[in-house]
């Protein structure tokens, strides 16, 4: 049977429910927090593999989801930590009653003081259920405050690209209107952060709330606000909801920059995820690369190598092929297939000895664009496509140091920078010590 809220059953109901409610913020509090967490590890996985492997569709699904993670962290942990002092305050007020301040035998001057700065300890417990319950909900409206942001700039990316890209008869027409659409969508971004942040002043004065009430139904609809609108004006139309509102976004703020902070103990030496002539970063190196990350540019087995040959692996990324295409412009293909697609594929025997043969010219194209050496001494080398042990794919070769000297050695990875054109560029240097077994 459906509630009416207007009744006065559903409204006695509602009123026992947020009685009642700090049972199952306390729960979902707890269970979201651990599942954050797990997921934060995931989403970092995820993140540096796909930044690895440049597959920007990801890295944005990933990139939107962290603030979210983040923002929800930090609140259900105050969340829970204040609502552990309600209910401790409220075990106190059990044993101990009301703050008796003539027992404690103060001077008249400290007891009117404490009298008016502290107040009753119901007070004190009425303020703790204020905050734990604005921090619960607001959590979940921060959320949604991302949500919207990121819908905006995604409906905009999509929207400006379907215009500037369309190359079609009608393509100088659609750039104009295009042009056009942008600077309107620009505006109505503006306004609607004035009117966020300032928390409703274009709404309030009537020649600028004409102006905006256009653009605010619109962007109603681009930032899902008719998801939780009645949460935002329940928050606007009281005192502490709005002070709470304005203190969480420079703490955010603050909290990020902090996270850009750190100690810096030397002039000359710090700590490099890559590898240079001077410095030997764990990220380059098989045996010692962290469990949760990804090879970035090259890497080698490990630091001290006792055997005649010398594995490296060069991961693929997107870059690469665009550079393939430029320096053999017969490999680009009359539709570039990379980006969403398929496993669903229907190929003729023919297809693929065509393509077979495609690889080994993509293969040798990419032969002559990188160039390796170890410290002065050049090398021949040929490459496979093969998939690392953290499933990456990329190129690999095998390096015959048969005749190196023991001692320190450094792999130089380099690369030419244009077709036609003799300027070589170095790409990466890996330190590594060689002593034949």
């Amino acid at each position: 049977m459906r509630n009416d809220y207007k009744s006065e059953g559903f409204k006695k109901l509602l009123d026992r429910l947020q009685q009642e409610s700090w049972q199952l913020e306390l729960l979902i509090s707890g269970f979201a927090i651990f599942g954050l967490f797990s997921l934060q590890a995931y989403i970092f996985d995820e993140y540096a593999q796909n930044v690895q492997d440049v597959n920007i569709y990801k890295i944005a699904l990933l990139a939107s989801a962290t603030p979210i993670i983040f923002i929800l962290l930090f609140n259900l942990i105050i969340h829970v930590l204040l609502r552990g002092l309600w209910i401790g305050a409220l075990g106190l007020r059990y044993v101990s009653g009301d703050i008796e301040y003539e027992k404690l035998n103060y001077s008249v001057k400290f007891t009117a003081y404490l009298k008016r700065k502290v107040g009753s300890f119901d007070k004190y417990i009425s303020k703790l259920e204020d905050y734990c319950s604005i921090m619960f909900a607001v959590s979940f409206l921060m959320v949604f405050y991302v949500l919207g942001i990121i819908s905006v700039i995604f409906i905009f990316s999509i929207t400006k690209n379907y215009f500037n890209l369309y190359e079609g008869p009608l393509a100088s027409v659609l750039n104009i209107i295009g042009n056009i659409l942008g600077f309107f969508f620009a505006i109505g971004m503006l306004l609607t952060l004035i009117d966020f942040v300032s928390q409703g002043f274009l709404k309030k004065k009537k020649a600028l709330a004409n102006i905006y009430f256009p653009f605010y139904k619109i962007f109603s609809l681009l930032t899902l606000s008719f998801l939780y609108r009645p949460l935002v004006y329940n928050f606007l139309d009281n005192k502490f909801g709005r002070r709470i509102s304005l203190l969480l976004f420079p703490l955010y703020f603050l909290i990020f920059l902090s996270t850009a902070t750190y100690y810096k103990t030397s002039n000359y030496i710090k700590t490099t995820r890559l590898s240079t002539s001077q410095y030997a970063s764990n990220n380059n190196y098989y045996d010692v690369l962290p469990e949760k990350e990804f090879i970035n540019t090259a890497a080698i087995t490990s630091k001290i190598i006792t055997k005649s040959h010398l594995p490296l692996f060069i991961p693929y990324v997107e870059s690469i092929e665009d550079r393939i295409f430029e320096f053999n412009p017969t490999l680009a293909p009359l539709k570039d297939t990379r980006g969403l697609s398929s496993n669903i594929t229907f190929t003729s025997k023919n297809s693929k000895t065509n393509r077979d043969s495609l690889v080994t010219l993509y293969l040798k194209t990419f032969k002559s664009i990188y160039k390796v050496s170890i410290d002065s001494t050049k090398y021949n080398l040929d490459y496979i496509i093969s998939e690392n042990k953290k499933k990456q794919i990329g190129f690999e070769t095998i390096i015959d140091i048969d005749s190196l000297q023991n001692g320190r050695h450094t792999l130089h990875l380099k690369r030419i920078m244009k077709p036609k054109t003799d300027s070589i560029g170095n790409i990466i240097s890996i330190p590594f010590w060689y002593y034949h077994e």
